[in-house]
């Protein structure tokens, strides 16, 4: 009995903020909705929207990535995506790819409580994410995208895997087990982090920035889940460890010549720290990627293309093309 309310609560709680999100939207647009017309409001000058990125663009880009998150996040959790609902908007929408041989995106069958928890936890974020940026968008909002979530033999997953030298990468399969989904899970947050961080500049809408910020800051709190479980696991089974840090190389050799990326083994274990769960330079800041450098890991591409990866036609929006590398 005490289980069911506890249920209960936690289901109040999330419509609770559900709702708030909504007051929140509805408070920052005021009467601009009123006056957006069928392109939505935030394109109000044509002229400037073709040479710089609108609040709208850079919203509906980080919406792309949250469609990504989302549905990897719901379906290893729940073995269930998005509804449909939340899935439609302007540009074309896809449907989750299924390589030939590839085994489909499922729920996980977890064997350790915590892990399973985690993934309960970010599953109900990541969704939240998503109806928060469609709140803000109205009807400029993308649709979801094609995204290939799959595991084994020709998903975005094993090709991930194969580049970061993973043994048996070609069959990586996120939805195997706890461990591999938490090194699926690696693949995602720590790019996350850094996009929201490089984008926010690009905001100009105060009220929107708040929202970015609080946003990366969730993003921020599963990235460090994921990096501290994954530490935690790797001491009595070395391999995670060695796993993580090959995909952080990997992810390093895609975004350009810069160290933006770190594993989670001590970056420099001479001052007696031993861990990496926070990757950050010199100063104790987090780093930052350009869209471009976001869509060159995504796209498992370090060249300038508009597709590939886990977004096989590639994102919807006018931010769509990676950097050249």
């Amino acid at each position: 009995m005490a289980d069911d309310v506890q249920l209960i609560e936690a289901f109040d709680t999330r419509i609770k903020r559900r709702a708030e999100r909504r007051d929140f939207f509805k408070k920052a647009l005021g009467g601009a909705a009123a006056v957006a017309g069928a392109s939505g409001f935030f394109y109000t000058d044509a002229a400037l929207a073709q040479t710089a990125p609108t609040d709208a663009d850079v919203l509906n880009f980080a919406l792309n990535l949250e469609y990504l998150e989302a549905q990897f996040y719901l379906f290893a959790a729940k073995g269930t995506g998005l509804a449909a609902g939340q899935q439609t908007g302007t540009g074309t929408q896809g449907g989750l790819a299924a390589p030939a041989g590839s085994l489909p995106a499922r729920k996980v069958v977890f064997t350790d409580p915590v892990v399973s928890a985690y993934a309960q936890e970010i599953a109900a974020d990541e969704a939240a994410h998503v109806a928060f940026l469609r709140t803000a968008l109205g009807t400029a909002a993308v649709a979801q995208p094609q995204l290939n979530i799959s595991g084994g033999p020709g998903s975005a997953f094993a090709a991930a895997a194969t580049a970061a030298g993973l043994p048996n990468g070609a069959n990586f399969d996120p939805y195997a087990d706890d461990n591999s989904f938490l090194l699926g899970a690696f693949i995602f947050e720590d790019v996350g982090v850094t996009a929201y961080k490089g984008a926010s500049p690009l905001i100009s809408n105060k009220t929107f920035l708040e929202a970015a910020a609080g946003i990366l800051a969730v993003e921020a709190y599963h990235a460090s889940i994921v990096r501290t479980t994954l530490y935690g696991k790797g001491v009595a089974t070395p391999s995670l460890r060695t796993a993580a840090d090959a995909i952080s190389d990997a992810r390093d050799s895609l975004d350009g010549t810069t160290d933006l990326d770190q594993g989670i083994s001590a970056v420099n274990a001479s001052n007696g720290v031993q861990s990496n769960i926070v990757p950050l330079d010199g100063n104790g800041l987090a780093f930052s990627r350009s869209t471009g450098q976001v869509l060159n890991i995504v796209y498992l591409n370090k060249n300038a293309v508009t597709m590939g990866g886990f977004f096989p036609a590639g994102v919807n929006g006018t931010i769509k093309t990676s950097a050249a590398n």
